[in-house]
């Protein structure tokens, strides 16, 4: 456990609940590291070009349905609010995590304030990625990523605006939070939050993660 998290992880304890799909299980045994099964169609990227740092690139609609993590991904989705594009995003991650056989624990986070420690009790669960949903954990993520470089993370329905090359963002029209401090985006739609969208984000996301394409907006 990282001496600097242990405070505020036990914090978490009381902002958060954590849920997961198979308790008998901590994730302190050794395993091989994931990876993808499957590679990414046609458009998804230029493959003679790795995307610039902060860059964001347009996938053609799907070439990201042939990557697949491999079995028990070990996934913490972090989520905040109670607003219908954060039930959108979770519902969508939750039948993700069930389609793909992927060991999902999720920690709700009760309200911005609680944030960072959150995010503290996510990263010392030892996950392969953390996801996050909701508008309310932007800022808490801004101040966590740059300092936990080796952690990887996923933002989906909303970006950081200055992301290290460990945070992935999955954006599009209607979305695309970037916190308080910039406010709330001209174009933002929460009908725009549509299950199709969402399912889309997570297997979009976690097809750049998986392929190493880091520290990017992937724009649906």
């Amino acid at each position: 456990m990282r001496p600097p998290l242990r405070a505020v992880a036990m914090l978490a304890a009381t902002a958060a609940l954590v849920t997961a799909c198979n308790s008998s299980d901590d994730w302190s045994e050794p395993r091989p590291a994931p990876s993808a099964i499957g590679t990414l169609g046609p458009g998804f990227v230029d493959p003679a070009t790795k995307p610039a740092p902060e860059a964001t690139i347009t996938p053609q609609p799907g070439s990201w349905a042939g990557v697949h993590p491999s079995k028990d991904y070990r996934v913490v989705l972090l989520t905040s609010g109670t607003d219908n594009p954060t039930k959108a995003l979770v519902t969508a991650v939750k039948e993700w995590a069930e389609d793909e056989h992927v060991d999902l624990r999720t920690i709700v986070v009760g309200n911005a304030h609680d944030a960072v420690p959150s995010i503290a009790k996510a990263m010392e669960m030892g996950p392969d990625l953390i996801v996050s949903a909701g508008n309310d954990l932007i800022d808490g993520l801004a101040l966590v990523t740059p300092n936990h470089l080796d952690e990887k993370f996923l933002v989906v329905g909303a970006e950081l605006a200055e992301p290290t090359h460990n945070v992935t963002a999955v954006d599009w029209e209607g979305a695309s939070f970037r916190g308080e401090g910039l406010g709330m985006s001209s174009t933002y739609d929460p009908n725009s939050f549509t299950a199709e969208r969402c399912a889309a984000a997570i297997r979009a996301g976690v097809a750049a993660v998986l392929n190493d394409l880091t520290g990017i907006v992937v724009w649906l």
